[in-house]
């Protein structure tokens, strides 16, 4: 079972002997090669969609390992007994906040959360502050031309509200492997931006004050790495 290098971030992170719930498993490749490596006790695949369940049934019958499906939408066939470690991945953002809005058990402290967006990662972080979730460890990794970051986070701190323009980062992202390389990419991405939205006609200047705070923001940790 042949993860890709985003996957493969994310399985390294699952703690060894781990009860794992994977929300939108698609084929069940994640659990089903930490099972085949008995690097978890159990898992639980969870995915919206009949087809990519029936897929990673085929999967796990085929690779000879027990894997748990559930056909729906996050985590609502999934009781927080069953796991202490719960992966999201391939989603944007706002949407796995919403998951874990529909499952307040996530921010009871007892559940590690691996969180992999694809957009909206700002809009992630500033909602678990919002939430009480504490961003534990970032890691960032590859997967061709693009960089992914995986946020490990778990409920039970304090709650805080984050301007969006301080959430382009986190203390922990700043510890991560990596990090001067991804923060350089951000600053290019979001001083275009800016330069757009200071040309435009119609010229909003709340979003323009807050997108020159986030440069700003993104600068002053750059420097900061030394």
């Amino acid at each position: 079972m042949v993860l890709t290098p985003r996957l493969a971030c994310l399985a390294a992170l699952v703690p060894p002997g781990a009860r794992l719930a994977d929300v939108g498993t698609d084929h069940g490749k994640l659990p089903i090669s930490l099972l085949l490596e008995s690097r978890i006790a159990q898992a639980i695949g969870s995915d919206i969609g009949a087809g990519p369940l029936a897929h990673a049934a085929r999967n796990a019958e085929e690779h000879g390992v027990s894997l748990s499906l559930r056909l729906a939408a996050g985590l609502d066939a999934v009781r927080p007994e069953e796991c202490d470690t719960v992966s999201i991945a391939g989603m944007g953002g706002q949407t796995i906040a919403e998951i874990l809005q529909a499952a307040p058990w996530t921010g009871d402290g007892a559940h590690l959360l691996l969180l992999q967006p694809m957009t909206m990662v700002y809009e992630l972080r500033q909602w678990l502050w919002a939430h009480g979730y504490a961003i534990e460890r970032e890691t960032l990794c590859r997967e061709d031309r693009r960089q992914y970051v995986v946020l490990s986070a778990r409920g039970g701190a304090p709650a805080r509200e984050v301007p969006l323009a301080q959430c382009a980062f986190s203390p922990a992202l700043l510890r991560a492997a990596g990090v001067a390389e991804y923060l350089q990419h951000l600053l290019t991405r979001e001083t275009r931006a800016l330069a757009g939205m200071e040309q435009a006609k119609d010229r909003d200047s709340a979003r323009l004050a807050a997108q020159r705070a986030l440069v700003q923001e993104i600068k002053q940790a750059l420097e900061g790495l030394g």
